[in-house]
């Protein structure tokens, strides 16, 4: 089994910035992939940025976010600058990895609120 613990939402103005963390830990050979998703009432989870051994972004998010990642702690960062109304959700990390049987397993964290508001 593995754990993501996520960290760093919260409520923030218009123009601001937060940090959001997503460690993994568990039964982990290779962590192949890390991301953030997010969600919103009524609209279906959707990819916010992801790491492997490139990134990629939403189009809505690129040149504010930034994902990067410690590969000797396991975990994913999410820099989110110059944040909008409109990237209130919750956020959702994501991580694909390789147990120690050599199997390809995808899990999710718990979510983390986002809320971006004047």
């Amino acid at each position: 089994q593995v754990q993501l613990v996520e960290s760093g939402g919260g409520l923030v103005q218009p123009g601001g910035s937060l940090r959001l963390s997503c460690a993994a830990s568990g039964r982990i050979f290779r962590v192949n992939e890390m991301g953030w998703y997010r969600q919103t009432p009524g609209k279906e989870r959707e990819l916010v940025a992801a790491i492997r051994s490139g990134s990629k972004y939403a189009d809505s998010v690129k040149g504010r976010f930034t994902v990067s990642r410690d590969n000797a702690k396991n975990t994913v960062y999410l820099q989110m600058n110059s944040l909008k109304p409109e990237d209130t959700a919750v956020y959702y990390c994501n991580t694909e990895v390789l147990t120690p049987s050599y199997y390809p397993m995808t899990y999710w964290g718990k979510g983390t609120l986002v809320t971006v508001s004047s």
